[in-house]
């Protein structure tokens, strides 16, 4: 067991409800805040403190933890608690925010002499909930005893990539580790989409590559929730990854290299949510292939 940390998560959605049920599980005194105040106020019930706002929440905090939507939300959001930061204390950033929108944040450390870890995590819902996340960290060895054990509550292991948060170097390790990902998951619809519309069963596919090189779980998992669902509540959802698409997308655009297939796949994600997916795991992109009303697949 170790010292008892006081831990703020700012953003309750899938991902941070589950960190700070960890991290309170794992002996630390955890504050909590949302937005939307009914996606934080259950965690009371796993002992957290649910303040009003960022200020309130980060007040006396070893560790702020942000596990926001996206940079923006992430930077309006820190500027909110800025009158009750200590100098000094440990920020571990998860958000992924993109190389952008990192450089800004990092910029606001700086700025108000906090500690920061560019800490983005590799997992969804099911593993977040279990405490099995890969964290990707990077920030100076000052302070990693003390946010140490806020990454061992959330995840399996912790991958170090260098030393100054700023820098960059987990959010690059996170953005080339969500390309595959997202490109996986399209794969998958496309495959069964292509299966339905040429008559052909599914299962004839998956025994055709069964055990072999092209067979691989992830494929099953994503196919499975298309196949038999639920679709909901999502593992990662559909607006979630649309937003780390474009940012992988622009990414590459900024380092002179261009990525047809995370361009489509952003396309696809974003197709599927304004047809109403938005909020249904990632797989639900599957849907992105067929026509809508008034629409052509051509």
């Amino acid at each position: 067991m170790t010292d008892q940390l006081t831990v703020t998560v700012l953003g309750t959605g899938i991902m941070g409800a589950a960190m700070a049920r960890n991290l309170a599980r794992a002996g630390h005194a955890v504050r909590v805040w949302n937005r939307t105040r009914a996606k934080a106020d259950p965690l009371a019930a796993d002992g957290a403190h649910v303040a009003g706002t960022p200020a309130e929440a980060v007040e006396s905090a070893d560790v702020v933890l942000t596990m926001l939507y996206d940079g923006p939300a992430t930077l309006e959001t820190m500027r909110l608690a800025a009158p009750a930061l200590r100098r000094g204390t440990v920020w571990a950033q998860s958000t992924t925010a993109g190389l952008e929108g990192l450089a800004e944040l990092a910029g606001f450390a700086r700025e108000h002499g906090l500690l920061f870890y560019d800490a983005p995590v590799l997992g969804t819902r099911q593993p977040a909930e279990a405490g099995q996340l890969t964290v990707i960290a990077a920030g100076p060895a000052e302070g990693r005893t003390t946010v140490a054990p806020v990454f061992d509550a959330v995840g399996a292991r912790t991958v170090w990539t260098g030393e100054d948060g700023a820098a960059g170097s987990a959010t690059r390790l996170k953005l080339v580790a969500n390309s595959w990902v997202l490109a996986v998951t399209s794969a998958v619809g496309e495959t069964l989409a292509l299966a339905e519309a040429l008559d052909v069963d599914p299962g004839g596919f998956f025994d055709l590559i069964a055990g072999g090189p092209l067979d691989m779980g992830y494929l099953r998992a994503k196919a499975g929730l298309i196949l038999d669902g639920p679709l909901t509540p999502a593992q990662f959802a559909v607006n979630t990854a649309a937003k780390d698409a474009r940012l992988i997308v622009r990414a590459g655009e900024q380092h002179g290299v261009r990525l047809d297939v995370a361009a489509a796949g952003a396309e696809r994600l974003e197709r599927a949510a304004a047809r109403g997916h938005g909020d249904e795991d990632m797989a639900a992109a599957y849907y992105a292939s067929f026509a809508g009303h008034g629409e052509s697949t051509t």
